[in-house]
């Protein structure tokens, strides 16, 4: 892995001096691939500074968010795996003073069988897929304070208002008990208020399913729609919560390509191409060299290295501000082959982060 020392040392300040002054402000999501293979096992490799992290510091400091949204970052009811990781940045000289994480769906005991196979307790049996309660969860660091937040984990998907429930041969999938007690977020949807000087600036964050590996049933593709729609859900007043009150940006892990892959690509674009909102595409020269053949949307706007060789790179990750605020730059951390920091990149995660600069008057 490249190592920057005192160049990166230097760089490193200046982000930090100029994020501190900077408006507008630059908000980020990152799918970290942290996920371990049971609890307790990310803060002993953030402990021990493993390589993966520190490339993932070294990518996160790169970028020098105000505010970040993480994805596939494992839960823990203390949240000392996230305070480790602010601590690696802190002794970077990139401090994030305020954090939330709480615990998501993914590994979360239902008890019931919601994949149908007759057996209890399995991953797929979870409220969110996941082999223990918080794998590959969500949190947010903040240089700015945060209101508080309001947490829609919980929320069952036989409410929400158009859903489009799995099911075979018009009944419910796998049972009618599994379809009134399923969730709707397979991890996590999130009003985050950042309170910035001008009032708060919600952040609706999220992380969808993977549309896929599933059966005729379509589980995961029609929970990732639903999870995607959820947002427009909330704004247009049709859910049991009031839409945020001040300027939004929809950010996280969609899981979703509006143009190549699979899935129901029509949540995403409807997202994109909803009047409230606005698609800064951000892009990079990285993706772009990295084109997938065959694919129909920009590959400059591509998120994810998923080329091994199916089902190629795919935009999935998303900054979407409201539409009365003004952007004023965007972009993905994924560098030109050749460039000294793609090797730091690339050992940090196949998912690349995504920045976003808005000015909240």
């Amino acid at each position: 892995m490249a190592r920057t020392g005192k160049v990166f040392a230097a760089a490193l300040a200046f982000l930090t001096a100029s994020a501190l002054h900077a408006d507008p402000l630059r908000l980020a999501t990152y799918h970290v691939e942290l996920g371990q293979k049971g609890p307790g096992v990310l803060i002993s490799k953030i402990l021990k500074s493993d390589e993966t992290v520190v490339a993932v510091v070294e990518v996160i400091a790169s970028a020098a968010p105000d505010v970040l949204v993480l994805n596939g970052f494992d839960w823990d009811a203390g949240g000392h795996a996230l305070d480790a990781l602010a601590g690696l940045l802190a002794g970077a000289g990139y401090d994030y003073p305020h954090r939330f994480t709480a615990m998501p769906n993914a590994g979360l005991e239902s008890g019931l069988d919601l994949d149908g196979n007759g057996r209890l307790g399995e991953a797929r049996d979870s409220h969110g897929y996941g082999a223990f309660t918080g794998a590959e969860g969500m949190a947010v660091l903040s240089r700015l304070p945060l209101g508080e937040v309001r947490e829609f984990t919980a929320f069952l998907w036989a409410d929400l208002a158009g859903a489009i429930p799995p099911e075979i041969g018009g009944q419910p999938f796998p049972s009618a008990k599994a379809a009134s007690q399923r969730r709707l977020s397979s991890v996590a949807h999130w009003d985050v208020p950042v309170k910035t000087g001008n009032g708060a600036l919600h952040l609706l964050a999220f992380d969808a399913t993977t549309p896929v590996f599933d059966g005729p049933e379509d589980l995961n593709g029609r929970r990732n729609h639903d999870e995607i729609v959820f947002w427009q859900r909330l704004m247009d007043g049709d859910l049991p919560f009031d839409p945020p009150s001040g300027p939004v940006v929809v950010i996280g892990n969609a899981n979703l390509d509006p143009s190549d892959g699979a899935g129901r690509r029509d949540a995403i674009r409807g997202l994109i191409e909803d009047e409230r909102f606005q698609d800064p595409r951000p892009s990079s020269p990285g993706a772009k060299a990295a084109a997938t053949p065959g694919h129909k949307g920009d590959p400059a706007l591509d998120t994810v290295d998923w080329r091994d060789p199916v089902p190629g790179n795919l935009r999935v990750d998303y900054v979407l501000p409201g539409s009365e605020l003004t952007v004023t730059g965007a972009g993905v951390v994924w560098p030109a082959p050749g460039d000294p920091f793609a090797e730091t990149v690339e050992t940090a995660s196949r998912r690349h982060l995504v920045w976003v600069d808005v000015e909240v008057d």
